[in-house]
């Protein structure tokens, strides 16, 4: 009965929530800031939104390129977006009725609700793209834009023998820094993702598929309305909870092996990323506890030492990376007697937000307003243990605010629920 009853609670509690959106006026702000980079550097930027051929097949839907939505919330296809210091234009394709008749009618330029609709008062037709940026490199010393990403924009063409900067500068460091709207949408993730997990916790037994534990996860989020997995889900048991981005999830699980999850959901455009390790019988063995015990150690020294001025990288001062990786290298073994430290082979974390893996090199400080992961690891091929825990936090003025606090990781915690599934 008490699953049951969990589970109930558990789809109830991700799916009567409601979640505002980001505000018109917020995406105006950014803009405005982008332009007073943009007078400084007396230039312009272009930013093309994702194509439906880039960003959306047969098998996937149409997903907005992450720095074009930042900056303008438009999540429909072929959009460009051109900021000048003064002024800023908003390009949208004419309406293909054959094409409508596939994915769905489109905003046009020529309709009556195109600038309340978009937020931006200048909205034209795509084919008004290439004069109205001819005019603006008149006086624009500089253009930016993200390169590598828009492989089919004629930006190049059109810009001739002039170079073209990467706008990673102007607008990377503004998604760094998540504003109370975006940790609103970024709690929410983490919050039906908790949910993915713990309902995963009902389902895990002996005999079942990887498959079908990511397939109760995936079915959580989705019910509470998230539009795609942050990633592919992880779901490794035993002998592949030590392949780092294992995500096949067609092994039968076996009683007596661990079972890593590294699943999340991404919801309104915002991910989240979390992973945690059971034993699929209930209980961890002595060896199974060890490593785990290591692993949350190593994740809570971490933590704790999370402030403004920390640094994720390894081998740089003030790095959480190597307070993690020496809690590892000093406490136990491997069966020849040699410390654990190489056994964590990947890094501490990373940013999150509109991407789950978002803007920030890891050898960046660390300043309030960051929202990151950390995500120890120990993986032992020849003994068959796999133990990642990860969680999401936002980096305060004094320290840090665990996002993922809903979903416990302490090892007694995680056996108790799972002995209740046999109630």
């Amino acid at each position: 009965m008490f699953p049951r009853i969990w589970a109930a609670l558990i789809f109830c509690s991700v799916s009567a929530s409601a979640v505002e959106n980001i505000q018109p006026s917020e995406y105006r702000q950014r803009r405005a800031k982008v332009r007073e980079q943009l007078a400084k550097e007396k230039g312009l930027l272009v930013l093309f939104g994702s194509t439906e051929d880039e960003r959306g097949d047969l098998r996937s839907r149409y997903f907005q390129e992450a720095n074009f939505y930042y900056l303008t919330g438009w999540t429909e296809p072929g959009a460009r977006l051109l900021l000048t210091p003064d002024d800023e234009f908003f390009f949208l394709p004419a309406r293909n009725e054959i094409k409508e008749r596939y994915t769905g009618r489109k905003l046009a330029p020529s309709d009556k609700n195109a600038v309340d609709a978009t937020g931006l008062a200048n909205v034209l037709n795509t084919n008004k793209f290439e004069l109205t940026l001819f005019n603006k490199l008149e006086t624009a010393e500089k253009i930016f834009a993200i390169l590598n990403i828009n492989k089919q924009s004629p930006l190049r063409r059109l810009t001739g023998t002039r170079a073209i900067e990467s706008a990673a500068p102007l607008i990377f460091p503004l998604r760094q820094i998540k504003s109370p709207a975006e940790l609103t949408l970024l709690q929410h993730a983490a919050d039906v993702s908790a949910a993915a997990h713990k309902a995963a916790w009902l389902r895990a037994a002996s005999g079942l598929f990887e498959y079908q534990v990511s397939a109760t996860m995936t079915n959580v989020y989705f019910e509470a309305g998230c539009e795609r997995s942050s990633y592919p889900p992880i779901v490794g048991s035993g002998p592949n909870s030590t392949i780092l981005h294992y995500n096949k999830n067609d092994r039968r699980m076996d009683s007596g092996e661990v079972l890593l999850m590294d699943v999340a959901g991404e919801c309104s455009m915002y991910a989240s990323d979390i992973t945690r390790t059971i034993p699929v019988n209930g209980k961890f063995s002595a060896r199974q506890r060890e490593i785990y015990d290591i692993v949350l150690g190593a994740q809570r020294a971490a933590i704790a030492a999370i402030k403004p001025g920390m640094r994720l990288a390894k081998e740089v001062e003030n790095s959480l990376h190597k307070i993690a990786f020496d809690y590892i290298n000093t406490h136990g073994k491997n069966l020849k007697g040699e410390p654990l430290g190489k056994y964590f082979t990947h890094g501490l974390g990373h940013h999150v937000g509109l991407d789950v893996h978002d803007p920030g090199p890891p050898i960046q400080p660390l300043v309030a307003g960051n929202v990151i992961t950390i995500e120890p690891g120990i993986y032992i091929p020849e003994e068959g243990i796999g133990v990642r825990i990860e969680d999401v936090l936002l980096v305060t003025a004094t320290g840090s605010k665990l996002l993922t606090a809903s979903l416990p990781s302490d090892p007694d915690a995680i056996e108790q629920i799972l002995n209740a599934r046999k109630r």
